[in-house]
């Protein structure tokens, strides 16, 4: 039986981004199948992470921020990602973005699609995501409806459709993009962030 390992994640993220390049070819290695799962990180840290939106205030200069973004770098060069973050559009508000994610989840090749164009689009290319006049583009190049997605972010089964998932994601004790669920004979276990994918890994092949 094909093992689904459920990945929440948020475009803004760049440790996300990372997880998402990262997590593709060792699930196709071990049999796996992934099931994206749009959700709004802001949200999840407004209710169960304070500590981290209220260090979003501290002063970007100080040595733990500093090796913070050096470890990115090169997390990103050990990937082969082009990252060039933080840019102007930092931080970004994802809400429409994740709004378009939510309208593809039942078709999960497309949502993979638009998803990796958004990585690429905002984490290299420096593209704004918080437009919606680039997040239709970015849909229309998947071969995408991108008129129709955008027109789609403002209805509201749509935002009811990213808090569900946001809230969903929550109950199940996430805190943070990406949180990874590996589903298990005792029940699910979770992992989170791109550092976590060996034991991700580990837990697949446990299974």
């Amino acid at each position: 039986m094909t093992k689904t390992i459920e990945f929440f994640f948020d475009l803004s993220s760049p440790w996300t981004a990372l997880a998402f390049h990262r997590i593709q070819p060792m699930l196709a290695e071990s049999g796996a199948a992934l099931h994206l799962r749009p959700f709004l990180v802001g949200g999840v840290h407004n209710q169960v992470n304070a500590s981290f939106v209220q260090s979003r205030s501290e002063d970007i200069t100080a040595p733990k921020w500093l090796h913070s973004g050096r470890v990115l770098m090169d997390w990103a060069a050990f990937c082969g990602v082009t990252m060039n973050f933080p840019s102007k559009h930092h931080p970004l508000r994802s809400v429409h973005a994740m709004r378009v994610c939510c309208q593809l989840e039942h078709d999960q090749a497309a949502l993979h699609a638009f998803a990796s164009a958004c990585f690429e689009a905002y984490f290299t290319d420096m593209r704004n995501l918080d437009d919606p006049a680039v997040l239709m583009d970015i849909a229309t190049a998947c071969g995408l409806d991108g008129e129709a997605l955008a027109a789609g972010t403002q209805q509201q089964s749509c935002k009811d459709h990213l808090r569900a998932n946001t809230d969903e994601a929550i109950a199940r004790g996430a805190f943070g993009s990406p949180t990874i669920f590996v589903p298990t004979p005792q029940g699910e276990k979770m992992y989170f962030g791109n550092d976590q994918l060996p034991l991700v890994q580990w837990a697949i092949a446990t299974l």
